[in-house]
């Protein structure tokens, strides 16, 4: 096996890229559209849900990419980054919830519903692969 097919998935990923901000990451990018879509889906939601499943699913979403930011400005310390990683991927495991909840009362067609969940999932596994080899994502202490 060549030397590119031995690493890790993550690293192939963003090997051709300069990565300067957590925005430059696919996973922000990608966490970032789902929140937009969610937020743009939402505004049609009845009134009386306004402090309930909307408030709440348009802050976990969006809580996906700050939590992401807060990440990548901690990576000088694996158990910092590593911890707002997790927190990042419990707010998308959050939006999921919320997702299902809108399908199933009314809100969420179930194709919408599919195509959004497909998203967040896909953002999970993004982030699950950060959270299993976080170390290309570290600084160098000796800088």
């Amino acid at each position: 096996m060549s030397e590119i097919g031995r690493r890790p998935l993550i690293m192939r990923m963003y090997s051709k890229m300069q990565i300067k901000s957590a925005k430059d990451l696919r996973v922000y990018q990608k966490a970032y559209a789902l929140a937009m879509e969610i937020f743009r889906i939402s505004r049609q939601w009845p009134p009386e849900e306004k402090y309930a499943l909307t408030g709440q699913i348009r802050r976990s979403s969006r809580s996906v990419c700050s939590n992401l930011q807060e990440a990548w400005a901690k990576r000088r310390y694996e158990a910092h980054f590593v911890n707002k990683l997790t927190d990042a991927d419990g707010e998308n495991s959050e939006t999921d919830t919320w997702l299902d909840f809108a399908k199933d009362c009314g809100y969420l067609s179930p194709e919408d519903h599919t195509h959004l969940t497909t998203e967040c999932r896909s953002v999970g596994a993004m982030l699950g692969s950060m959270l299993n080899n976080p170390h290309p994502f570290l600084l160098d202490k000796t800088r």
